[in-house]
């Protein structure tokens, strides 16, 4: 099991959270994810066999979103 932390500048709202999370939570792979708006932090719990930490990345961009790691 692998855990991707990444910093989400421009997420400012629970809609915002609720894009993240449908955008990579039905993934296979992704055993959990956990968001924080506060300190706009994302970590996902993936397991690398199935997924990799580039493809969720892309997945969470494509929703708009700046991604720091």
């Amino acid at each position: 099991m692998s855990k991707l932390l990444i910093k989400v500048e421009n997420m400012s709202c629970q809609h915002c959270v609720k894009s993240i999370h449908d955008a990579v939570a039905g993934i296979t792979g992704v055993k959990e994810v956990k968001i924080d708006l506060k300190t706009k932090l994302v970590q996902i719990d993936y397991d690398e066999k199935f997924i990799s930490q580039f493809i969720l990345i892309e997945k969470i961009e494509d929703q708009g979103f700046n991604i720091q790691l």
